[in-house]
C-alpha cells in the first residue's frame, strides 16, 4: 500500500519543483525585460486575461495527455 502512495508524493513533490522553476524564470524575464526599457513592470487587465487563459490552456493539456483515448 505504501508503495501504491510513494508515486504520488513523488509527482505532487516534481510538481511543485517544476511550477516553482518556471515561476522564477518568468520572473528573470520579466526583470530583465523592465531593466533594458528602464520601466517598472506593468500587467494590463488584457495581458491579465491573456496570461491567465494561457495558463488553462496549459493545464488542459496537462491533463488531456494524462488520459488514455
Amino acid at each position: 500500500m505504501e508503495q501504491q502512495d510513494n508515486w504520488k508524493a513523488k509527482t505532487i513533490i516534481l510538481g511543485a519543483l517544476l511550477g516553482a522553476l518556471t515561476g522564477v524564470a518568468a520572473a528573470y524575464i520579466i526583470v530583465n525585460q523592465s531593466e533594458e526599457t528602464m520601466e517598472k513592470p506593468r500587467l494590463s487587465p488584457g495581458q491579465g486575461v491573456k496570461l491567465g487563459l494561457g495558463v488553462l490552456g496549459l493545464l488542459r493539456l496537462i491533463s488531456d495527455s494524462t488520459k488514455e483515448k
